[in-house]
């Protein structure tokens, strides 16, 4: 089988590095990873890009999603109308999408309450906003294959190998197979150069205190496989993959080196960690989930404890 061309299409976002891209593998069949921002102007992002090598919306025969966070679902809609593509979606948004939205609501304001924050109401209305935008871009009922952590399927002529790497975000899967010769892996917002995607994985909803070991679980499970070229989400394509990984695990590990010198200074809360982080980087709402999660990491690992008081977990150096 001929080596396929991959077509690299990109959307601009208000964030670092100021794009997410989607990439277009022209095989026997097109298959299309990702689908982009919402919009009418990413819809014109990516009928040009698709243009620009031939393709329109209705040429999609498969649609691969590697994670539901809305710059990569944004498009699903558009392509399901154009066309009938299969739509593979990594298995556990199921029933991430069927969340009953006042239980969200009441775990992610008791959540952002331990972390310390002053308006909980505005994080719940967030998290349930995202929730009922997120199933309206990528309609279960629209789903060809739910695709599992580690299954193999046969898409557009090629087997490609889902690898499950949360800690981004929990059901994020990364897909890899062989061109002929060359071993390559389409990453998400996993194995991205020259920085790693901030821990989001599920918000302040249960399982936050997942995120961090999460993240250290999928990049273990990534170290061990053989990669040439990676296609992310975020930064350029690359082939640096095994140094890609150890960059992102060097990150978290300074990341837990610096909330700790936090604690060391009086710093007690997640929403706190966040904002001292703001200060010289991005926006505290996506620094809290991660900045909660890794002082419930350290508390694990024996290097803080809290105590809870007026709902609030306040941590300091363990003893």
């Amino acid at each position: 089988m001929s080596v396929p061309a991959v077509h690299r299409i990109e959307f601009p976002v208000d964030w670092e590095p100021g794009h997410v891209a989607v990439y277009l593998v022209d095989g026997p069949e097109t298959v299309l990873f990702d689908a982009g921002t919402p919009g009418d102007d990413a819809r014109e992002k990516l009928r040009a890009g698709l243009g620009a090598v031939g393709f329109t919306p209705a040429d999609i025969d498969h649609l691969v999603i590697t994670h539901p966070h809305v710059d990569h679902i944004g498009q699903v809609q558009t392509l399901l109308d154009a066309g009938s593509p299969r739509l593979y979606v990594p298995a556990s948004v199921e029933q991430r999408f069927a969340r009953d939205e006042a239980d969200l609501a009441a775990v992610v304001e008791t959540n952002a309450r331990a972390a310390g924050v002053d308006d909980e109401e505005s994080a719940v209305e967030m998290s349930v906003r995202s929730l009922t935008r997120n199933r309206r871009l990528l309609p279960p009922d629209s789903v060809s294959h739910w695709i599992e952590p580690s299954e193999t399927v046969s898409i557009g002529g090629f087997d490609y190998t889902a690898v499950h790497a949360g800690g981004h975000q929990a059901d994020h899967l990364c897909y890899a197979t062989a061109f002929d010769e060359t071993r390559v892996l389409f990453s998400g917002d996993m194995a991205i150069e020259p920085f790693r995607s901030v821990g989001l994985h599920v918000g302040l909803d249960n399982g936050v205190a997942e995120t961090i070991p999460a993240f250290y679980e999928g990049l273990d499970r990534l170290s061990t496989l053989d990669v040439d070229r990676v296609y992310p989400g975020h930064g350029p394509v690359h082939d640096e993959f095994a140094a890609s990984i150890a960059q992102s695990r060097r990150s978290l590990d300074n990341l837990g080196e610096w909330v700790t010198e936090m604690l060391d200074s009086g710093i007690e809360t997640g929403a706190a960690v966040a904002a001292e982080r703001a200060r010289t980087d991005r926006e505290n709402d996506s620094f809290l989930p991660e900045s909660y999660g890794m002082l419930l990491w350290l508390e694990r690992q024996g290097v803080a404890t809290s105590t809870m008081a007026d709902g609030v977990r306040r941590f300091r150096p363990a003893p």
